[in-house]
């Protein structure tokens, strides 16, 4: 087997804790997972790992051993952008996170025009609402809404994300219009799973909003939020991107615009290591100037 793959199998089944999230990693079998790792023990003499049926641990050799594969991956990684960045025209491969809206309509066409520019570039993009470690998830560049936090890491922001809240026509004529924030503490409001369960509509306070709980329909979707409110369940906040061909059409209709959450920043994030990649500089350089809105 292929020694470097086998460490680098080793490093995920640590990082992410199971020998399934290390497989996904690789885009191979858990079972070829426990062959790579049952291949290292059998080269080194050595059980790296303590095996039960819900856990895994490492064995005082294991940690020796798993500090010193993070050392040879790492120059190994380091050797080989530093090889890459003298090329002329990028190329090689971006593994990229997005949110799932922005990903979805806004990123996922301006990555296929910036892979139309440069043919030597492939990008995988995932999509997830939820905040993935960036350095530990091996992604190259993180697309990020809100203030970034401080993570030793790259932020160059490209635009701005605005929420709105809408309603189908059919659910204003049933229940009537909202005119206050506190009006919405009446109203089937469709919530967002990855915000605080106590506090989920975030809105403008400075305009006299305030924070309301979740109605009787959740999902991790906006997508599936958004048909919900056309279906005329209830009250949405949503991206503008995602619900603005709806607001245009007339099937949803813009309320409470005052108490609309202040728009928050779209930002890119990447490892300060890789910033000279070519592929990398060159993905963002493009995305700046993509996105880039024209002063007022």
């Amino acid at each position: 087997m292929d020694r470097l793959l086998s460490m680098e199998v080793f490093v995920a089944v640590v990082e992410l804790g199971s020998l399934t999230a290390a497989a996904a990693r690789h885009d191979m079998s858990p079972g070829m997972a426990a062959k790579h790792i049952k291949g290292l023990e059998t080269r080194l003499g050595l059980r790296l790992m303590n095996r039960t049926t819900r856990r895994q641990s490492l064995t005082e050799a294991g940690q020796a051993y798993f500090a010193r594969c993070k050392v040879i991956l790492s120059d190994i990684r380091d050797a080989e952008q530093g090889a890459e960045a003298m090329l002329a025209a990028p190329r090689g491969h971006l593994r990229i996170t997005s949110t799932v809206t922005f990903g979805s309509f806004a990123l996922a066409p301006a990555i296929a025009d910036y892979l139309a520019v440069y043919p030597d570039v492939s990008v995988d993009l995932a999509l997830s609402d939820a905040v993935e470690d960036v350095v530990a998830s091996r992604y190259d560049l993180a697309v990020r809404i809100g203030e970034p936090a401080d993570s030793g890491l790259v932020a160059r922001r490209i635009g701005r994300y605005q929420m709105i809240i809408c309603a189908a026509p059919a659910y204003l004529e049933r229940h009537g219009t909202p005119q206050t924030a506190g009006d919405l503490a009446r109203h089937q409001c469709l919530d967002f799973s990855y915000w605080n369960r106590r506090a989920s509509w975030l809105l403008n306070s400075e305009a006299g909003g305030a924070a309301y709980p979740a109605g009787r329909f959740v999902s991790n979707n906006g997508q599936a939020l958004r048909q919900a409110a056309l279906a005329g369940f209830g009250i949405v906040l949503q991206p503008e991107l995602l619900l603005a061909e709806d607001v245009h059409a007339g099937r949803l209709v813009p309320i409470l615009q005052a108490v609309w959450p202040a728009p928050r920043p779209i930002s890119l994030l990447y490892p300060k290591d890789r910033k000279a990649l070519p592929k990398l500089t060159t993905f963002v350089d493009f995305m700046v100037k993509r996105f880039a809105r024209p002063a007022k």
